[in-house]
């Protein structure tokens, strides 16, 4: 099947579709445990680019869950086919030149690093939400700890199953930040980069 695809070449290119919207086009990639706090972030940057006439947009794990991966489950198999189908989503929005901000648990550096290479190195951010377990545990804002602990799930980053962390990511932020001081120094870490490249 393979042999009988052809891309297609299209004459709009991605240079000058970051033209059209005056800015960098890239992905800023939230990393960190369930209820770390990346899918506020992601939120609360967004609003931010939005505000100042970024074109933006945002994918998140649950939300992406309910419908181009609702037929994943969380197998490590299936947590690595989860974020490689959202590096192919995101590589499409870099292309339109939209910034993109994707929040996603992304356990494995391995798959981190696919991805990174799939949109490039030069448009991918990562930003790592180093919210640690215990109080990720006490937040439970989706109460998927406590039935991890009761054995109610399996395959629970954190609980059951593993979370890299990134060694080297482009930004940090733990949780003794509040979201607006978190939000503002995301921004202020990455602003550079927005801009168009001269």
């Amino acid at each position: 099947m393979s042999q009988n695809i052809v891309p297609h070449t299209y004459k709009i290119t991605r240079k000058e579709r970051r033209e059209a919207n005056g800015h960098n086009s890239l992905l800023i990639f939230f990393t960190g445990l369930s209820g770390s706090g990346k899918s506020t972030l992601a939120n609360g940057l967004e609003q931010r680019l939005f505000e100042e006439g970024y074109k933006t947009y945002v994918l998140d794990g649950d939300n992406v869950r309910t419908g181009i991966n609702k037929n994943l489950g969380f197998s490590p198999e299936d947590r690595s086919e989860n974020i490689r189908r959202i590096g192919e989503l995101s590589k499409l929005f870099v292309d339109s030149g939209t910034i993109v901000l994707a929040a996603f648990v992304a356990p494995y550096t391995a798959d981190r690093q696919a991805i990174r290479e799939l949109v490039g190195p030069e448009n991918y951010l990562e930003v790592f939400v180093n919210t640690s377990l215990e109080v990720c545990e006490e937040r439970d804002v989706k109460g998927l700890y406590a039935k991890a602990r009761k054995g109610e799930i399996t395959n629970m980053t954190g609980i059951s199953a593993p979370y890299e962390p990134p060694e080297n990511p482009d930004v940090e932020v733990t949780h003794e930040l509040g979201i607006e001081e978190s939000v503002a120094y995301i921004y202020d870490t990455i602003k550079n980069q927005l801009r168009l490249k001269k």
